[in-house]
């Protein structure tokens, strides 16, 4: 029930919608009873307009709805004959049901108000929170998996978790009114009809008791399947170019097989537990029945005939509210298991957080500074004792050989990771002190990968700024040679790029990063791999556009072509995480080292 709380929790302010849920539903269980509660005055009254009843004379209580009943219904027999009594029975069904149905649709209403307000909320919830986590937590998780929790599994919360509030309040409500009923007309028929509930409880919770493990099992594969699903549309090139199209259907059709099995399996359990409850209410009715008609039979009972078909009618309504609680609990199950998967991705915490005093760091005045600092990754040291400097206005080279540490310096700038001891500092400020939003603001990421948005170009290069104006948008493109093959496209700078930019090429989509970089106009750009996936032509075009980036501003940059770094104030040779060589490029290849030899085989990486 924890799990059910905390999803409540996110319905607040939640007497916004509890009460008048709460008022409509009291008026729809007061006025849908009314009718039941009146049949045993309608027959009685009815069976004795043969004239062995004496009339009333005398006006019942205000609040005595029955009285009240008896009295008009006695009156419309003496004026107006059965016809009228009968005209008077119908308006008086026609009224309740009406006003009845009435508040039960007001109900519904503010019951569905809530569960999308709660459905809003929780959303909002465990997305603000994905985007709040680390770098880190995305390199060990499925992305399908993280799909799935946000979109299917808050979905099955809300046709779940979230329709069980009506059950929770409305029908245990109308159980009671009911069963109150059914004790006024008779304690020893209700007594013994009530014997049999247990038993109905236990064959029902045995129909539903594996329902959570198995809803848990249903959505871990279905997070499996979506990731596959992402996958196989990502590298669809390299699954064709492998001939590796069987091996993926395969792969997805094993997973969607085992998701149709427990789905199969669930179904089974779901749907026979109204059936169950069905043939179990019907023996309960039958055994009322014959005991009911033994009493009455053998005079053991005060029930008359009117009487007890009123309380039959009633005893038939009885099992309605049962039963949907019975339903309720084998569906909330898979609700709860849903929602605990959700709550867990919610519970995530960010590894890297502002410190609570932390300063916001407004301009950049001096230098980038190294002290000491080492990172490792469980079981493998990537940075040893890393001391460094790039002085502001200056460009600084990383190279050596894969796997030496060249990312992962540069990601511990802008805090996409923490070292595990040292300090980096901008100017005189460690970046632990300040703010992630005001340090990330100083700099510039354009990546080996050209990261874009199924969106226009024009908002791919003011992405994340608002009140850019096309004039500033264009000055950013010309400045990274992009002007030109824009003003050639379709729509210029409306034009849709398509899914992760596919309508155009590698060296396009890497000058629309760069036009986005300079937009946003940062003191310190750092260039990972910008130019390694391109052709001659395009790194041309794009080495002159990082140029242009670079000019007046700090830049770190990461390369492994001679034309990209042998123009760096200072280039830094990494082996195994630390720092071997470092220096011009004349002055390392005087030194006739690690970065001579690179350069002679031409696989800076």
């Amino acid at each position: 029930m924890k799990t059910y709380f905390r999803l409540l929790s996110f319905a607040k302010p939640i007497e916004k919608f509890a009460i008048p849920y709460i008022i409509c539903t009291l008026l729809y269980v007061i006025f849908s009873s009314t009718v039941f509660a009146l049949l045993t005055p309608l027959l009685n009254t009815l069976f004795a307009t043969n004239g062995t009843t004496p009339p009333i004379t005398h006006q019942p209580g205000f609040w005595d709805a029955t009285g009240w009943f008896k009295y008009y219904m006695q009156y419309f027999i003496h004026h107006y004959g059965p016809l009228g009594a009968l005209q008077f029975i119908c308006a008086t069904i026609i009224v309740t049901i009406l006003l009845g149905n009435l508040f039960r649709y007001l109900s519904a209403r503010t019951m569905e108000n809530l569960r999308v307000h709660t459905l809003l909320n929780l959303r909002r919830r465990v997305f603000n929170n994905v985007m709040d986590l680390h770098l880190g937590y995305f390199n060990n998780e499925r992305k399908g998996d993280i799909i799935s929790k946000i979109a299917s599994d808050v979905q099955v919360v809300q046709f779940s978790v979230t329709a069980t509030l009506q059950v929770i309040f409305k029908e245990p409500m109308q159980l009671i009114v009911f069963l109150v009923l059914l004790f006024i007309y008779s304690v020893k028929l209700t007594l013994f009809s009530l014997l049999v509930v247990p038993i109905s409880g236990f064959i029902i919770s045995k129909i539903v008791k594996k329902l959570k493990s198995q809803a848990a099992s249903a959505q871990q594969t279905y997070g499996n399947m979506i990731s596959y699903l992402d996958e196989s549309l990502q590298g669809i090139k390299i699954i064709k170019a492998f001939n590796a199209t069987e091996f993926i259907k395969n792969r997805f059709d094993t997973e969607n097989r085992r998701y149709s099995k427990i789905m199969r399996s669930m179904a089974k359990r779901q749907q026979s537990a109204s059936p169950v409850s069905e043939v179990l209410a019907v023996t309960m009715i039958s055994f009322i029945v014959l005991y009911g008609g033994y009493l009455i039979l053998n005079k053991r009972s005060d029930l008359n005939p009117g009487q007890f078909i009123a309380y039959i009618a009633i005893f038939s309504q009885l099992m309605r509210p049962a039963r949907a609680i019975s339903d309720s609990f084998s569906n909330i199950h898979s609700g709860l298991a849903a929602g605990e998967r959700v709550l867990a991705l919610i519970d995530e915490k960010p590894l890297i957080n502002d410190a609570p005093n932390a300063t916001d760091i407004k301009e950049f005045n001096e230098g980038i500074h190294f002290n000491n600092v080492s990172f490792s990754y469980p079981g493998r040291d990537v940075l040893k004792n890393i001391n460094l400097t790039v002085p502001k206005g200056k460009t600084v080279a990383l190279v050596g050989p894969s796997g030496g540490g060249k990312s992962t310096l540069m990601d511990l700038i802008p805090r996409f990771m923490e070292p595990q001891s040292g300090e980096i500092l901008i100017d005189d400020h460690n970046i632990q002190g300040v703010t992630m939003n005001s340090l990330r603001s100083l700099m510039g990421v354009v990546n080996q990968e050209s990261i874009l948005f199924n969106d226009s170009i024009y908002n791919n290069i003011a992405f994340g700024k608002a009140n850019v104006t096309l004039e500033q948008v264009e000055a950013a493109a010309r400045i990274a040679n992009a002007h030109s093959f824009i003003m050639e496209t379709e729509n210029g700078y409306n034009t849709n790029i398509g899914d992760r930019g596919t309508k155009l090429s590698g060296g396009q989509r890497q000058r629309i990063c760069i036009a986005r970089a300079v937009l946003n106009n940062p003191p310190i750009m750092l260039l990972d791999e910008a130019t390694s996936a391109l052709d001659t032509e395009s790194e041309k075009l794009v080495q002159e556009a990082l140029n242009n980036l670079m000019k007046n501003r700090t830049s770190l940059i990461i390369a492994h072509r001679l034309s990209t770094i042998q123009n760096a104030d200072n280039i830094i040779v990494l082996e195994s995480g630390e720092i071997v060589e470092q220096g011009t490029h004349q002055q390392l290849i005087a030194k006739n080292g690690l970065y001579k030899r690179l350069i002679d085989m031409q696989t800076f990486q």
